[in-house]
């Protein structure tokens, strides 16, 4: 298995920058922006084949899970070097990152070191109690035994066994978590409907979705003010801020920005290279014409990725999405200003497309992992029977 990254490289998540020789000048827009997907590298010689990626604002940590497990960073921490070693992470068996911590998962304990200080003993320690009569797949962070791990202090937060959590994602602002039944519960900030309950206010404590009652999901992924989860058919809900087309529904300051870039170019004698959205279609004679542009959704809303196939998994960014459907494809959707939607182009969608570099390339994406501004999938040979598997 291998990654890729795109999107914003200012710390060097992607790959180290380059200085210039002296007396030539850098491509500072390069070093920042990566709009085509390049494939990361990992120090020590390790190879990919069971590595976890998550990502934070300027950091990306890349957990190795064979033989010595351990976590390497990259970007604002390490900026000397592509990797660097988490000296404290030798045994560890799942990493969390936010913007200011590290939280690493043992057998017997999880640990939260604060990135911003050189220091020789964790911020915060917890002891891990396996309970006996646990049945299924292990938990994966933010969840820990009788709760999860937040970004920041206080760490540990409590939920109730009655919940039976499988999964949970979180944001700056909000959490989303999937029960082993499949519902889904939202709770924290609501101002942009990325809660799903259908109006703008907050919830302290998790509250059931209700429009997704009965529908039984399997994944889910919360955005800075969006959220999305997918059902176990394989279709894909959406709801919350859709300013940037995050929720890949019609976006009007997406949709006059497209108008501008177009008017430029054309008067400017240049060919439009790039298009973010198609044209609308011209009304019939005798027929009105009048696009509804969509905000806030402030309940689920089924979004139609592809009609050839299902989506396996999906990830949310600060404010874009990617989707990986049943057949390897991935499909990205929403703000793009640094090349995080992969599309080697700087511009926006509010409609999911794929992402041709990896058909192109004979790869099968299996998975995907949203940083705020940019973007990791990793990627088999597509004919290896990973990429047909559910």
């Amino acid at each position: 298995m291998r990654w890729f990254g795109f999107g914003f490289n200012a710390f060097g998540q992607i790959y180290v920058h380059v200085k210039a020789p002296k007396g030539e000048s850098s491509d500072a827009v390069k070093d920042v922006t990566v709009s085509s997907p390049t494939e990361l590298t990992l120090s020590r010689d390790c190879c990919w084949k069971s590595v976890q990626v998550k990502a934070s604002w300027s950091r990306r940590a890349s957990s190795l899970l064979d033989g010595d497990s351990h976590v390497c960073l990259a970007g604002f921490c390490a900026v000397q070097s592509n990797e660097s070693y988490v000296k404290h992470s030798s045994g560890c068996t799942d990493a969390f990152i936010s913007e200011s911590y590290l939280t690493l998962v043992f057998p017997d304990r999880v640990e939260s070191w604060d990135l911003q200080k050189e220091v020789d003993s964790p911020a915060w320690s917890m002891e891990i109690k396996t309970q006996p009569d646990t049945r299924g797949p292990p938990l994966s962070l933010p969840l820990v035994p009788g709760g999860y791990i937040a970004m920041k202090p206080p760490f540990y937060r409590s939920l109730s066994p009655h919940l039976k959590a499988k999964s949970l994602s979180l944001s700056a602002e909000h959490a989303i978590l999937l029960t082993a039944s499949g519902a889904v519960y939202t709770w924290g900030l609501g101002s942009h409907g990325q809660l799903g309950h259908g109006g703008l206010t907050s919830e302290e404590e998790p509250r059931a979705v209700e429009a997704l009652w009965g529908m039984p999901m399997s994944c889910v992924a919360a955005g800075a003010w969006h959220s999305v989860c997918i059902s176990d058919g394989g279709d894909l809900y959406v709801w919350g801020w859709n300013e940037s087309g995050q929720l890949g529904l019609p976006s009007r300051g997406l949709r006059k920005a497209l108008q501008q870039q177009t008017g430029q170019q054309a008067g400017s004698g240049a060919p439009c290279q790039h298009a973010t959205t198609p044209p609308a279609k011209e009304p019939q004679e005798g027929e009105q014409h009048e696009e509804v542009f969509i905000s806030i959704q402030a309940f689920p809303a089924l979004l139609d990725v592809t009609p050839s196939c299902e989506i396996r998994t999906v990830s949310c960014g600060c404010r874009h999405t990617a989707a990986v459907t049943t057949e390897g494809d991935l499909y990205t959707w929403g703000w793009g200003d640094y090349g995080q939607l992969g599309h080697q182009s700087l511009f926006s969608l509010d409609e999911p497309r794929r992402v041709e570099f990896f058909r192109e390339q004979q790869m099968c994406v299996v998975d995907v992992v949203c940083g705020a501004w940019n973007t990791f999938a990793a990627v088999v040979e597509a004919e290896e029977k990973a990429c047909t598997s559910n």
